[in-house]
């Protein structure tokens, strides 16, 4: 007996979609068969630089191709950002990003990219476990004290951030409305010309993992982490919460993102492969020099905590009156 035209239709969908889930997974299983390209959206040095190397290093390792970085600094990582998500969805070509351009840059400026459209999730690769520095030169040695200082001396303190939109910049602004201080905001193209500037006294503080090593020599001082617990290498020094301010914290939190459309079954097998080194003693150990943490989370929640990041960031882009002009 011959089918209606639409049980015909309903068949060849079915045929069709098993098909191309088959392809799907196939795609995945033999991926990837030549280098793939991570996007850095800042200049060579930086926090992102310095936390990409290591992934590289293990996701060649894992894959047998090579992962390489491509370093596209400017505009405060909207060149980089905008390049990755109007790649093709090949598989091939990553963003490697602080979530700073995707939840903040687009709400301080025009973007030629949707970050909730054009971009897609893949795996969470760290969060940075770092806080306030200053010039040890200054005597100030706790956020208590950084406060008394910033009221007694408005506009005198000057900060160094990695540029504007980003966390860097956000964390200070951030501490400046909760605090009731004025501090003067010095973005840069990158950390890494921060920190030289920094080292030079001609700004006297920061907020970024580069500073650490800087830390343990005397050079600087840390005054705080901006994390949920102490650092391990600094455990006398209190968080930012411990020491009174609560609201006040923003977390520095790193993902790969694929260009829209790019296969499910990639990011999934990808995403599981990230999580897998991750939990391996020598990643930990790799991470912790650097002063990272790797929170596991799948494509769908790191989505969820973009969108959560996406709504507080514009809460307090509002109150801090924050803008790029």
């Amino acid at each position: 007996m011959r089918q209606p035209v639409w049980f015909q239709g309903r068949v060849l969908a079915v045929f069709v979609g098993a098909f191309l889930a088959l392809v799907g997974t196939a795609t995945a299983q033999t991926w990837p068969t030549r280098p793939v390209k991570l996007i850095l959206p800042y200049a060579p040095g930086g926090a992102t630089d310095v936390m990409a190397r290591p992934w590289v290093e293990k996701l060649t390792q894992a894959y047998g191709h090579p992962f390489v970085i491509d370093n596209r600094g400017g505009a405060s990582g909207a060149i980089g950002t905008e390049a990755a998500a109007r790649s093709a969805p090949d598989g091939y070509t990553f963003l490697f990003t602080p979530g700073a351009t995707l939840t903040i840059l687009p709400q301080l400026r025009k973007v030629n990219y949707d970050p909730r459209k054009d971009l897609t999730p893949v795996a969470r690769v760290g969060d940075l476990v770092c806080g306030f520095v200053i010039l040890s030169s200054l005597n100030i040695n706790n956020i208590k004290e950084l406060v008394a200082y910033a009221k007694a001396n408005p506009g005198k303190l000057a900060y160094g951030s990695a540029g504007l939109a980003t966390y860097s910049h956000m964390r200070v602004e951030m501490l400046k409305v909760r605090a009731g201080i004025d501090i003067l905001h010095v973005p840069y193209r990158g950390s890494a010309d921060a920190l030289n500037d920094l080292l030079s006294g001609n700004v006297h503080m920061m907020n970024e993992i580069n500073v650490l090593p800087h830390v343990r020599s005397g050079k600087l001082k840390l005054l705080n982490i901006n994390y949920s617990t102490r650092h391990p290498d600094f455990p006398e020094v209190q968080t930012l919460t411990e020491q009174g301010y609560p609201d006040a914290d923003l977390s520095i939190q790193y993902s790969i993102q694929a260009p829209a459309g790019t296969s499910k079954d990639i990011i999934n097998a990808l995403n599981r492969k990230v999580v897998e080194i991750a939990k391996t003693p020598e990643m930990i150990a790799r991470m912790q020099s650097i002063n990272v943490v790797v929170p596991v989370q799948t494509p769908e929640e790191i989505a969820a905590t973009q969108a959560h990041e996406y709504a507080e960031n514009g809460k307090l882009i509002a109150e801090a009156k924050i803008s790029m002009d």
